[in-house]
C-alpha cells in the first residue's frame, strides 16, 4: 500500500499539495482495512511524501528532486583502479562457428558421478569440523593429496594444501600478501591475461619474460622477483612445454634471489598425447607453490581450486583469507573428495583424454587443407590450438574479419600476433565446417 501510494505521489498522479480522502474513504475506494491504510500513511510521512495537518487532513507533499545531471563519479581506490586497468575484457556476441578460448565443454564433467557424491554428501551429517576448518574439510585435502602425489608426482600433505574458489581465487589470496607496490612480479610473455592482472592489481610491477617453443627462456629472468607465475607442463597460450633443463635453470634462479614460483598446473588433467610432465613442486617443495583447479576438467559450477604450499605459506593464508573469504563451498570440497577417492574422476579423464585427441587433430588436418599457411602448434594438451599469424597479418583484423563471418576467434595476448582456436566443445563436423567458413572470410 505504501508503495502504491508513493508511486503516485513521484509520478504526479496526487498533485503537491493536494488533500487526500479521509481514512475510511481513502481506505474503502482503495479495498484495504483503515489500519492498513493508517500504518501506509504513517510510513510515508516519515519518508516525507505526505504530512498530516490535523483537522485540515493529509496533504501531499513532493520530496525535491536530485538535480539533473551525470552522477559524481565512484571514489575509486587505487586497487580498483589497476584492477580496472588490467581487466580482461569478455570478447561477446554469438557465432555460428565459435572457437574462442574459455568455452564450457560439457563432455568433460564426469555428471554421473559428481551428481551420485553430491546427493551422498548431501544426504549426510556434515561434519562440524568441515565447516570450520580454514583449510577446507581434511577428507578433501586428504583425497587430494593421494591424487596429486600419484598423479602428478608432487610432493604435499594435508597440511600444505588450502582449498580455493579456483585458480584466479588463489592468485588474488598469494598476491595480496606477497606483493606492493616496489616489488616485481614475473609472468610468461605471453602469458594468461587474468593472471597478469590478478598481480599487477596489488601495485607491484610486472614483468614479462620471453617465452618460445621451449616456454619460458631462463637466461632472460631479472636478477631479483617475489613472484614468478609460470605454467610449465603446458604453456598458456603457447602450449609449449617447458624442458627439465630449463625446469632446473628456473629452480636455480628462484633459489638464488628467494623468489617463489607459482606453478599452474591448468591443463594437467587434459594432456591428450603421452604423460603430463610432472610438477616442478615435485622437485623443490619449498620454493614452488602448486596452483591447480578442477573448473574445466570436473565442471565449472563446482569453483573447486586449490593450492599446495609450504605450511607456513598455508597458515598465512588461512589467517588473511577471513578479511576477504571463507572455506568454499564445503559441500563441493566433500563431493570432490568422494570423486578423487572412489578413482571416478581417473576412469572418466581416460575418455576425455581420447575425446581431446581426435578433435585436435580434426582441427589440425582441416587447418592444414584450408589455411596451409598458417605455421599452427600441435598441442599435446589443454582446449585450444595456438597459431602465430604469417606475413604482415595483425590479430585484431583477422579476428574481426573472422567475426564478420560468423566465425568467433580469440587474439593472442603479447607475444608476436596469434589467434588460439579452442576445438574441445566443437563436434568434428563443426570443426571442419567452420575452418572451412574461416578461411573463405579469410581470402
Amino acid at each position: 500500500m505504501a508503495r502504491t501510494l508513493r508511486e503516485a505521489v513521484a509520478r504526479g498522479h496526487l498533485p503537491e499539495g493536494g488533500r487526500l480522502p479521509g481514512h475510511r474513504a481513502l481506505a474503502g475506494a482503495l479495498g484495504v482495512s483503515r489500519n492498513t491504510l493508517v500504518a501506509a500513511l504513517a510510513q510515508l510521512e516519515s519518508e516525507g511524501y505526505v504530512q498530516a495537518r490535523g483537522r485540515s487532513g493529509t496533504r501531499v507533499v513532493t520530496p525535491p528532486l536530485a538535480a539533473p545531471g551525470a552522477p559524481p563519479p565512484l571514489p575509486l581506490s587505487a586497487w580498483a583502479r589497476r584492477a580496472l586497468a588490467g581487466g580482461v575484457a569478455d570478447s561477446g556476441g554469438e557465432f555460428e562457428f565459435d572457437f574462442r578460448a574459455g568455452q564450457p565443454v560439457p563432455e568433460l564433467y564426469p555428471a554421473r558421478a559428481w551428481a551420485q557424491a553430491l546427493a551422498r554428501r548431501a544426504g549426510a551429517p556434515t561434519p562440524h569440523a568441515a565447516l570450520r576448518d580454514p583449510l577446507g574439510p581434511l577428507d578433501t585435502r586428504r583425497a587430494l593429496c593421494a591424487f596429486l602425489n600419484a598423479e602428478r608426482g608432487a610432493r604435499v600433505t594435508p597440511d600444505m594444501l588450502l582449498l580455493t574458489g579456483g585458480t584466479q581465487s588463489s592468485l588474488d589470496a598469494l598476491a595480496r600478501v606477497f606483493l606492493e607496490e616496489g616489488r616485481l612480479a614475473v609472468t610468461e610473455d605471453p602469458t594468461y591475461p587474468s593472471a597478469r592482472a590478478a598481480l599487477a592489481a596489488s601495485g607491484a610491477e610486472v614483468q614479462g619474460v620471453r617465452v618460445d617453443g621451449g616456454g619460458l627462456v631462463p637466461s632472460e629472468l631479472p636478477a631479483r622477483a617475489t613472484l614468478l607465475y609460470l605454467t610449465p607442463g603446458c604453456q598458456y597460450p603457447t602450449t609449449a612445454a617447458l624442458s627439465a633443463a630449463r625446469r632446473q635453470a628456473v629452480l636455480g634462479w628462484a633459489r638464488g634471489c628467494g623468489a617463489f614460483i607459482l606453478e599452474d598446473d591448468y591443463a594437467a588433467d587434459l594432456h591428450f598425447l603421452g604423460r603430463a610432465p610432472a610438477v616442478m613442486q615435485g622437485q623443490a617443495p619449498g620454493e614452488v607453490i602448486l596452483l591447480g583447479s578442477f573448473s574445466k576438467s570436473l565442471a565449472p559450477v563446482t569453483r573447486s581450486g586449490f593450492v599446495a604450499a609450504p605450511p607456513e605459506v598455508t597458515e598465512l593464508l588461512a589467517r588473511t583469507r577471513p578479511l576477504t573469504d571463507r572455506v568454499p563451498g564445503v559441500l563441493d570440497a566433500l563431493a570432490l573428495a568422494d570423486v578423487l577417492a572412489s578413482g571416478a574422476y581417473s576412469r572418466h579423464l581416460r575418455g576425455v583424454r581420447q575425446m581431446l585427441a581426435h578433435r585436435a587433430e580434426v582441427l589440425l588436418t582441416a587447418l592444414a587443407e584450408h589455411l596451409p599457411a598458417w605455421p599452427v602448434v600441435p598441442a599435446r594438451a589443454g582446449l585450444h590450438l595456438y597459431v602465430p599469424l604469417p606475413g604482415e597479418a595483425q590479430a585484431s583484423e583477422t579476428v574481426r574479419r573472422a567475426a564478420h563471418a560468423g566465425v568467433g576467434l580469440s587474439a593472442g595476448d603479447g607475444g608476436a600476433p596469434s589467434v588460439l582456436l579452442a576445438f574441445a566443445h566443437l563436434s568434428p563436423e563443426t570443426l571442419r565446417r567452420g575452418v572451412r567458413r574461416l578461411a573463405q572470410a579469410l581470402a
